[in-house]
């Protein structure tokens, strides 16, 4: 319990040294300036989240690109994450995009549920924890049952026709599935 607390402490004083270099110098973020190795999991200083992009020019060779996408972080501006959190996470800085689906991988989810990772990098962390809730799945929950019940609790929450609810909900409600036949083309 301890190493857990002191994890903790760890991880908030890091945070806010980070936090109050990056005050000191002035730093300002802007998604497009940033290169192919410092975008991905990258914090604007509007706290949008920044993207990796990939486009193929005329002649066939492909160019990377950072764009500023509509996510915002929660509670995070001028954010570079380290390489160490990338590593301790699982990712890789260099993928184009994310999905809910690395969640239903163990190893993915045990590097993510992992005290490097869980304790020590809260951008990453948040970002997952909001991809999770969005497919009905509490992500401490979710690090609680790793192994292999992870894998069938994240199936059977996302096949369940329940939602994640949300922080001033009363409780999970069902979710309506009703479908109209699609319409003749003639």
């Amino acid at each position: 319990m301890a190493s857990v607390y002191s994890l903790n402490v760890s991880a908030i004083i890091a945070l806010a040294f980070a936090l109050c270099l990056q005050g000191a110098f002035g730093s300002h973020i802007a998604c497009e300036n940033l290169n192919k190795d410092s975008c991905s999991y990258a914090v604007s200083s509007t706290g949008k989240r920044c993207v990796l992009e990939k486009h193929v020019r005329r002649s066939g060779e492909q160019a990377y690109t950072c764009g500023t996408s509509d996510i915002e972080a929660d509670k995070l501006k001028d954010w570079i994450e380290t390489d160490q959190c990338i590593e301790a996470c699982g990712l890789d800085r260099h993928a184009l995009g994310i999905s809910s689906d690395s969640l239903l991988e163990s190893r993915f989810t045990q590097k993510l549920c992992s005290p490097p990772c869980y304790c020590n990098c809260p951008n990453i962390v948040d970002l997952y924890f909001n991809l999770a809730a969005g497919e009905g799945v509490y992500l401490p929950k979710l690090c609680e049952s790793q192994g292999a019940n992870a894998r069938r609790e994240m199936a059977e929450i996302k096949s369940s026709g329940f939602v994640a609810p949300g922080p001033e909900s009363g409780g999970v409600k069902p979710v309506s599935l009703s479908t109209a036949p699609a319409p003749s083309p003639f």
